[in-house]
Parts: C-alpha cells; sequence; structure tokens
C-alpha cells in the first residue's frame, strides 16, 4: 500500500469512527413522560419547604423566614390578558405571575392547523412552569407583611399587557407598607417588571425582593441529546454556566438555601434561568446591581427553580424603595438575542461585523447570545451561521443558503484542495520510483522508510497533504451540525417538495417508494427508518461512490474493500441526520468532485470514471469463480500449489 493511498485510507476511518462513535454510541434517547401527579394536589396545590431566605440571610447567621416561591391556589383568582406581536397569554393576579404564555408565530408541527407551541403553563395544568416576583422579609416584618406566592394582588391601571400597555398592580401589606408592581412587554419576547415599596409607617423596614422562574419536573420534550444543552443556565459576570436537568437534584447543599442549591454572589451584571431546545424563560437584574443567583431543586414536589434575590434594602419612614427585573420569555431567535444583547432594537440601526458575531463590547444584557448553546466549537458555529443567515436573508430559501453556504466553505479551502490534489497527482507519477525503493529495501522498514523520505524531500512532496483537507472538513461538519441541530432559524425551514423542515430527517422513505405507496413512511425513531432511507441520504452514497471512481480501485484488496463499503456505509449512518446537513454533505462532494476533476485534467490526467466502473466490476465477477473453486479443494484436502 503506498503512501498516498494509507494517508487517504487513515483520514476516511477517522472520519468514520468519528462518526460511528457521535451517532450509536451517543444517539438521542426517546422522550419519557414525566408524571406530576406527586408534585401538584387535586386543587392544583403545592407545599414546599423552605422557600426564599429571609432579608437577613447571610448577615445574621442564616435566619429563614417561612416565605414559599410556590403558590398555593389560584383557581379562583381573576387574570389580566397578554397579547404581543409575539405572545398571547395572560398574567394571574394571585402572586402577580406570569404563568400562561403562548408563541404566535411558532407552531408545534408543520401540519396545517397545528396549536401554537406554549412555554409557561399555571398550576393545574400537566407541567407547571411559570415566572412570580416577590419580597422576602427581615428585622421585624414577617412572611404576612410582605406579597408572595399567594398575595391577591389589585389593578390600579390597565386591562391588556400589550405594548404600550402597562399593567400596575398594588398590595397594602397589613404592616403599613404600599407595594406596587409595573409590568410592561415589548413587541417580541422581553418583559420589564419593576417592585416598588412604600414605608408609610413611623419605623425603618427591612426587605429584599426576588424574582423565581419555577418548573415542576422535567418537560416532556426533552431531548436528552449531549449536543444540546436543556436544563438551567446563568451567566454571571462573564462567566456561563450551564446544569443538566438531571444534574440540578445532585448540587451542593448551602447553609442558607438548603440542599440541592447552587447559590453564586453576583456582584455586576448577570441573568438566570431555563433554557430548552429552542425556547428560554430567564431573569435579568438591572446591571450593575449585586444579585444573588439560585439554581435550586425541591425534591418533595420535584420542582426545579432559578432564583434571582435582589440585596436586603432598608426602607425609612416616609421613603420607598425600587428594584427593576426583566423577563425573557420566548424563542431564541438569533436576531431578537443579539439585539436584547447589544441594548439596540431600534429600526435604522447598522451594526458592525463584530455586532454580528456577537464579539463586540455591549451595552444590554451581558453574554445573553450565549444563550444559544454554540458550543466548544464557537469560534466556527458563529460566523457560519451568520454567513447562512446573510445568505437565507438574501436567497429566501434556506435549502439553497445551505448549498450557497458549501460553495463558500469550498472556495475558502480551495488552495488547500488544490495543493492536495497536485501533491496526490504527483504522487502518482512517483509511483514507479516508489515501487524500485520497495525493491531495493525488501523487508529493511528503516531502509524503505529513510530512502522514501529522501524522494519526497527531493520532488518536493508532502504525503499527508492528501488528507489535510478532508481532515479539515470534520470540525466544519460537526459545527455546521450543531448550527442546524441547536438554532432556531432552521426549525421548521422548508427548502422544496416534501423537505419542508431542515431540522428533521429526509420524510421521503424506500418503504413506500417516496411517497408513490398509499402509506406512510416508518417513524423517524424507528428501527425500519434507518433502513429504509429516503432520497437525500442515497444521493449522498452515490455522490461518494462517483467521488471515489475519479481514480482506480486501490490493488490492496483490504483497502479496495474498504473503499467500496464506504459510500454505503455513511449512506445509511447519515441518513436519520438532519436533511439540511445532507443537503450540505451532497453538496460537498459534488463540488469536491468537479474540483478534482478539473484538477486532474489540469495536469494532463484525464479520470476514466466509466472505466474505474467497470474495472470494478469485472473485479467482482472475477472474484466469484476462485472462490468456487476453493470450496471443493478444501473438501478433498488437496492444497492449493503455490505460485
Amino acid at each position: 500500500m503506498d503512501e498516498q493511498n494509507r494517508n487517504l485510507l487513515l483520514a476516511m476511518v477517522l472520519s468514520t469512527a468519528v462518526l460511528f462513535i457521535w451517532f450509536i454510541l451517543f444517539p438521542p434517547p426517546e422522550p419519557v413522560p414525566q408524571d406530576e401527579t406527586s408534585a401538584v394536589s387535586a386543587d392544583g396545590s403545592v407545599a414546599l419547604p423552605g422557600g426564599v431566605p429571609a432579608a437577613d440571610a447571610g448577615t445574621d447567621g442564616g435566619q429563614t423566614a417561612a416565605t414559599d416561591t410556590t403558590p398555593t391556589s389560584a383557581a379562583a383568582v381573576a387574570r389580566l390578558p397578554i397579547d404581543t406581536p409575539s405572545l398571547s397569554g395572560s398574567l394571574s393576579l394571585a402572586g402577580g405571575r406570569i404563568d400562561t404564555l403562548l408563541l404566535k408565530n411558532y407552531d408545534t408541527t408543520i401540519e396545517d392547523g397545528a396549536p401554537e407551541v406554549q412555554l409557561l403553563s399555571p398550576l393545574g395544568t400537566a407541567q407547571p412552569y411559570y415566572t412570580l416576583f416577590g419580597w422576602a422579609p427581615g428585622g421585624a416584618l414577617s412572611a404576612d407583611d410582605v406579597p408572595g406566592p399567594d398575595t391577591t394582588w389589585s389593578v390600579a391601571s390597565g386591562e391588556t399587557l400589550s405594548p404600550g400597555n402597562d399593567l400596575v398592580l398594588t398590595w397594602q401589606s397589613p404592616a403599613g407598607l404600599t407595594f406596587t408592581r409595573t409590568v410592561s412587554v415589548d413587541d417580541r419576547f422581553m418583559f420589564t417588571v419593576t417592585q416598588t415599596v412604600e414605608n408609610t409607617t413611623d419605623t425603618p423596614v427591612r426587605l429584599a425582593p426576588y424574582g423565581v422562574v419555577a418548573r415542576h419536573g422535567e418537560p416532556q420534550n426533552l431531548m436528552g441529546f449531549f449536543i444540546i444543552h436543556e436544563g438551567a443556565i446563568r451567566m454571571t459576570d462573564g462567566e456561563l454556566t450551564e446544569t443538566d436537568y438531571d444534574d440540578i437534584p445532585d448540587l451542593r447543599a448551602d447553609e442558607v438555601w438548603g440542599p440541592s442549591s447552587d447559590v453564586v454572589e453576583v456582584q455586576e451584571s448577570g441573568w438566570i434561568g431555563f433554557t430548552d431546545h429552542y425556547w428560554m424563560t430567564t431573569l435579568i437584574p438591572q446591571a450593575g446591581e449585586p444579585f444573588t443567583a439560585v439554581t435550586q431543586y425541591v425534591p418533595g414536589a420535584d420542582v426545579y427553580r432559578t432564583l434571582a434575590r435582589h440585596q436586603t434594602m432598608d426602607v425609612a419612614p416616609g421613603a420607598s424603595a425600587t428594584t427593576t427585573t426583566q423577563v425573557f420569555a420566548g424563542a431564541k431567535e438569533w436576531e431578537t438575542i443579539r439585539d436584547y444583547e447589544a441594548g439596540r432594537r431600534i429600526e435604522g440601526f447598522t451594526p458592525s461585523l463584530s455586532y454580528f458575531f456577537g464579539f463586540s463590547e455591549q451595552t444590554g444584557i451581558d453574554g445573553f447570545i450565549d444563550a444559544i448553546d454554540w458550543g466548544w466549537f464557537y469560534f466556527l458555529t458563529k460566523p457560519i451561521f451568520f454567513v447562512l443567515h446573510e445568505l437565507n436573508a438574501l436567497i429566501g430559501n434556506m435549502g439553497w443558503a445551505i448549498i450557497g453556504l458549501t460553495l463558500l466553505i469550498k472556495a475558502i479551502l480551495f488552495p488547500l484542495a488544490r495543493k492536495s490534489y497536485v501533491s496526490m497527482a504527483r504522487m502518482k507519477e512517483l509511483q514507479p520510483e516508489m515501487e524500485k525503493i520497495k525493491e531495493r529495501a525488501g523487508d529493511d522498514r528503516q531502509k524503505l522508510q529513510t530512502e522514501m523520505m529522501a524522494l519526497y524531500k527531493k520532488e518536493k512532496v508532502n504525503p499527508a497533504s492528501g488528507c489535510l483537507p478532508i481532515l479539515l472538513q470534520i470540525p466544519i461538519f460537526f459545527s455546521l451540525y450543531k448550527v442546524i441541530f441547536v438554532t432556531i432559524e432552521l426549525r421548521h425551514a422548508p427548502f422544496f417538495g416534501p423537505f419542508q423542515d431542515l431540522s428533521s430527517p429526509d420524510p421521503t422513505s424506500i418503504w413506500n417508494l417516496f411517497g408513490l405507496l398509499p402509506y406512510g413512511a416508518p417513524e423517524p425513531t424507528s428501527f425500519l427508518a434507518l433502513i429504509f432511507i429516503g432520497i437525500l441520504p442515497i444521493l449522498l452514497g452515490i455522490s461518494m461512490w462517483l467521488q471515489q471512481k475519479l481514480n482506480p480501485a486501490p490493488t490492496d484488496p483490504t483497502q479496495a474493500m474498504i473503499f467500496a463499503w464506504m459510500p454505503w456505509v455513511f449512506m445509511f449512518m447519515l441518513g436519520g441526520f438532519a436533511s439540511g446537513l445532507v443537503i450540505y454533505w451532497i453538496a460537498n462532494n459534488t463540488i469536491t468532485f468537479t474540483q478534482q476533476y478539473l484538477i486532474m485534467r489540469s495536469h494532463g490526467y484525464k479520470p476514466d470514471i466509466w472505466g474505474n466502473i467497470r474495472a470494478g466490476a469485472r473485479a467482482k465477477a472475477d472474484a466469484k469463480p476462485a472462490n468456487a473453486d476453493a470450496a471443493p479443494k478444501k473438501t478433498t484436502g488437496q492444497k492449493k500449489p503455490k505460485k
């Protein structure tokens, strides 16, 4: 086996090994529905141990108030509607919770009439998921003196929460304090909650405002796939922390907040909440105001919580105190999150290129663009997504945008690819010399290597350059797969015909002759779907097979067999991947085939594609008689004479 083929085989084997480990050893498990009956009683109430520590906690030995952050009843309390261009839902006057929220621009499936995605749900539903706000008492105040989860607020002004129409809620404390809560919302996914306390008594009071995102049980549609983070997420003073749902119950105990609690004191800026595959709910205190960020699990009720407790406030008689917290509840759209991070959501704003990539100095929410899970190869995934996004905006079709992105990537890598192809051609020219060296060296491998290296140096040939472009494709392939799998812009993105969701596997199948027979294809997660693949994986296998036929088959039988099986192994391996990724791979193979063909022609070598195909077919046909002759000789005990 010569050096050129050895290096190419090594690159292909490495690529195959990585894909096998990724796709076979770490497949996405089936979503498991969660049983919420243990967390919610018949009347929709929940009792949680502990709660938000008192305003004095951490300064006087960690005294804890009985303030509970989960409401006990909401059935008979009035609601106020929420209506924006992006959201619909309602706010409950029980605790002033934002607990019903649907995303107007996102449906659960691509089918006509599919229901809208519901992000937040109130108590009494299968999986309650909501935000609430309150005040933790300190000093002489008790839990009854401050508003909490059970407080029934009164409406001071406003009927429907919408952009430009705020809701103002009030509550009079038995201790003589007046609490006001103003809730506003923009045209996308950002709420602003301003809490004010006015001390009308003749004694100073001590208390601390807080916000909570509570989720009862794990989400039913949890992906559980290692490539995407789902669970608690927080950015604290520039440090991003992600905690999966199954890791939250194992968090260490905190002396103030109790077991299963991860507590961080934030000095400058940060945010905390829960992120799903495409959706997110986070609390964002004002920048420059220190707060305590807590990720917590309550085992008795199976409730996951993230909290942002502001610093304790001392309010003098006749004085007032105010704190503001933003709540992001919606889709992780790149443009929207990028604008929130930059603090710029006005028409006519022309950002710089570094702003698009998320590398510029921010004036809004620090590090908010990293709420999208860019992964370890963020330095590739961010620019790849930016180019894909801009191509889609220009072309108007995400499938053609992926093909356009492939052309740009191949154009960037063309100088390296050309050098590789030229090196491979030079290696072919040196084949006679290499055969002579092998004959002279015999079994002396050290002499063989020494003379080979001398030949490479003399002819200025690098045998490793042939596999370098293939190896560079691996991180690009992973990064593009990350972009297609993670970003919501690829969700339900159509191409043409049956390909109406590029984030999902090819919907066509051999099982029903690609839609010609009157029954559906196998479910994407079933075993049959791995066998009865669709049109795109078949085109992928054919494109890889044709690319191989630019050169004659290797003379080594083992190597020839591996090369012969490689396209069809990849065809079935990638059959269950997102169709957008398969489109990229087909386009990549087609462009590579064209580049290599033209470069070979420019160096005086005309590839005999059909001749190589016929030679491969003849080699298989010639192998059959030899195998047939082997059986009788073995049964008669005769030995095959040595040649």
